[in-house]
């Protein structure tokens, strides 16, 4: 068993693993790791502050976040030298609601794959886009 707790010390990059009878192992302030489990890899994990909890969410891969963030500044008609990255919200980047639909459908097209609308609602930045495209992607060639 593992415990994550706190949020000041960032902690890069970390590798463990856990056996049956291995005594608990306790991380602090832990903000991302890597985890790979029944051969299935799990490339980053992302460690969310919430309302006095943590969630832990698997990050989308690098190309993913890279690929949502060059439909983002396409969709949106930005220029070159505006800052898009994984942590950029949509609302911050001009995007209007109109926008966000546009945005997810050209990411519908791009990835082939289909987004519900209780699901579009909840993506406000381009990292939450990209955590919601793997999981399509993944529930897809399943």
């Amino acid at each position: 068993m593992a415990f994550a707790t706190g949020s000041s010390i960032s902690v890069t990059s970390i590798s463990c693993s856990f056996k049956q009878n291995q005594a608990p192992i306790r991380f602090s302030s832990l903000n991302s790791a890597s985890l790979s489990v029944n051969a299935k890899s799990f490339p980053s994990l992302r460690l969310r502050t919430g309302q006095n909890r943590f969630q832990v969410s698997c990050a989308a891969k690098p190309e993913t976040v890279q690929k949502v963030c060059e439909i983002v500044r396409k969709q949106l008609a930005l220029p070159a030298e505006t800052a898009v990255t994984g942590d950029s919200k949509f609302a911050a980047l001009g995007a209007d609601s109109l926008d966000t639909v546009e945005i997810v459908m050209g990411l519908e097209e791009a990835f082939d794959i289909s987004v519900q609308e209780d699901s579009a609602q909840n993506i406000a930045t381009v990292q939450d886009a990209a955590d919601m495209i793997e999981t399509l992607v993944e529930k897809k060639s399943a």
